[in-house]
């Protein structure tokens, strides 16, 4: 007797473990990368100068910008992914500064929008740049968004700042006093990346207490135990990667092999992965 047409379905294994009713074609094409499309529009030099950061001379230190800001980042995300967590740390630090910085700019903000409607019978409008400048964002990573996102609180608190300068509500000491706490707010977020040093160390490692974990430890001090454990992580972070038992960072191989660190790459990419973990 010949199997029933069902039975004949249900033999069939297609990819992703299909319906056997899906045609192999169609169970094994999938869709590209998703690419995404966002812009930063700047409207003051002030947050412009945020953006593009400033290069180390002989007689002043760099100051981190945003596009400097994403590359860290970017290390920082692909380390933790390995389950670094001295990575979770930095994210945890950053993510911390990145939202207190919004906070703090939302009530500046907030502040100087009172002086500017506090005048009766006269209505003064926020000024608006002419040209503003547009920065397109395709960050591999969320934090990076969040460092645009900043920015762009500071230069809508910096536009109000100085729209109160222009109209005689502020002097033009205020003013800078205003704009340089804000700036600061930005210029500490982006700080917070400095002083990760790549070890290419696990969760298993630590807990392993091997060469690899003693020397993170030199490097970049203990950890707190939630950390260390996994039990505290970011709530923007990456999910842990499936390490290879047979090399890789966190892997059973020797303790000398390292991973490469990641490189230097532009932070800014045109594809993101749908499933990254955020």
């Amino acid at each position: 007797m010949a199997p029933e047409p069902d039975q004949k379905l249900r033999k069939r294994v297609l990819p992703f473990n299909a319906d056997p009713a899906v045609g192999y074609r169609t169970a094994a094409t999938s869709p590209g990368g998703l690419r995404g499309l966002a812009e930063l529009s700047v409207q003051t030099r002030q947050a412009q100068r945020l953006v593009l950061g400033r290069a180390a001379t002989e007689d002043r230190p760099a100051i981190t910008g945003l596009v400097r800001f994403g590359m860290l980042v970017r290390h920082l995300w692909d380390a933790a992914a390995d389950d670094d967590p001295y990575a979770d740390e930095y994210l945890l630090k950053i993510l911390e500064a990145l939202e207190q910085g919004r906070e703090e700019l939302a009530a500046m903000e907030q502040d100087v929008e009172r002086l500017l409607q506090g005048i009766q019978g006269v209505d003064i409008a926020v000024a608006e740049s002419q040209k503003p400048v547009r920065i397109p964002l395709q960050f591999a990573n969320p934090y990076g968004y969040m460092g645009a996102y900043l920015i762009s609180d500071y230069d809508r608190f910096a536009r109000a700042v100085l729209t109160g300068r222009h109209v005689g509500l502020l002097d033009r000491d205020t003013s800078e006093r205003l704009l340089g706490k804000g700036g600061r707010l930005v210029r500490r977020a982006f700080a917070a990346t400095q002083g990760y040093k790549y070890c290419a160390v696990t969760r298993d490692d630590m807990a392993a207490n091997n060469a690899r974990a003693r020397e993170a430890v030199a490097a970049m001090g203990d950890l707190p135990q939630a950390v260390l454990t996994g039990e505290l992580r970011p709530r923007i972070a990456p999910e842990v990667r499936r390490r290879a038992a047979n090399g890789g960072a966190g892997s059973t191989g020797s303790e000398d092999q390292k991973s490469e660190r990641p490189s230097d790459d532009d932070p800014i990419t045109p594809d993101f992965d749908d499933d990254e973990g955020s």
